[in-house]
């Protein structure tokens, strides 16, 4: 299942939805309450429902018999597939070559830090900055973990049964708050700064997320391209690392880490600028588009 969120005006509460081909979507909470099922309006709600996986597709099911609840995709507008994290977890120097190009040690155990929610913004949306606050904002390519089931201490041979699925993201970064503050938050966390989705894409439906291409292009030009067979962490193990310290709640999203290629190492650097276009790819989960433009 591809997990979205959507709305039918700006002003509308965006609705969690699944698109059942490449011009309709159904709304889920439309389609479950025509069948006397209750779906939240919202993905991280949706999430802690229990089997909330069979409830979703008893609403496609429905929608496809009835039309009740298909929209046409022209006439919505995508949002970020989970607007209201509680918390945004990510994880440094996850690629050994990217440890390696700016000079880091190699971690011996994961390397955490936080991105506030409000940086989340959703696919084809714009990432926006303030150039007299920084002037050296970077991309990063990364798989992103949702979390679809509460985890505290789980084992790592248990941990991806918390884990409901995989989406792209981007750990946008303004270099020089995050290495001249001494620690990352601040420059992590600008409004703006995680676009993520397209789409949430269940576990069933990718083939092994320890083996997925990955790679970053601005303005059409690959600047970073891997593999996630080559994270120093894996997905179990970062799932029980995280909820040996902190719990972990269903919407939470946890950021992998980003292969070598980013901007601020290369020679000469690459910066991204007013009118710069990002896209994220990750293999089986699709790109993710975003514009730059400073505010």
């Amino acid at each position: 299942m591809r997990l979205g969120q959507y709305q039918t005006t700006a002003t509308d509460e965006p609705w969690c939805g699944v698109a059942i081909d490449d011009e309709t979507v159904v709304n889920l909470p439309e389609a479950g309450a025509a069948t006397g099922v209750h779906i939240e309006n919202e993905t991280s709600a949706l999430l802690e429902n229990w089997e909330w996986q069979r409830k979703a597709e008893l609403a496609i099911e429905y929608a496809e018999e009835t039309g009740v609840g298909v929209y046409d995709l022209a006439d919505v507008e995508q949002t970020a597939p989970v607007t209201d994290p509680e918390k945004i977890v990510c994880v440094g120097l996850n690629y050994q070559d990217h440890a390696e190009e700016g000079d880091n040690p190699i971690p011996d155990e994961p390397v955490l830090f936080s991105k506030f929610p409000t940086t989340v913004t959703g696919p084809e949306s714009t990432i926006s900055w303030d150039p007299e606050l920084t002037e050296q904002v970077d991309y990063e390519a990364e798989l992103v973990v949702v979390i679809g089931e509460e985890a505290r201490r789980v084992d790592q041979d248990e941990a991806l049964d918390h884990v409901a699925g995989f989406m792209i993201g981007n750990d946008v970064s303004a270099r020089d708050l995050q290495h001249g503050d001494g620690q990352w938050v601040r420059g992590k966390s600008l409004d703006s700064f995680a676009p993520t989705g397209p789409e949430l894409v269940t576990k069933d439906e990718v083939s092994d997320p320890h083996d997925l291409e990955i790679w970053a292009a601005v303005n059409g030009e690959r600047l970073q391209e891997s593999s996630t067979s080559n994270l120093i962490f894996g997905i179990d193990e970062l799932v029980s690392f995280c909820s040996r310290a902190f719990t972990l709640k269903p919407g939470d999203l946890l950021f992998t880490g980003t292969p070598p290629g980013v901007g601020v190492y290369r020679e000469p650097p690459v910066l991204l600028e007013d009118g710069d276009d990002v896209t994220i790819g990750v293999e089986e989960l699709g790109e993710l588009r975003n514009s730059c433009e400073y505010d």
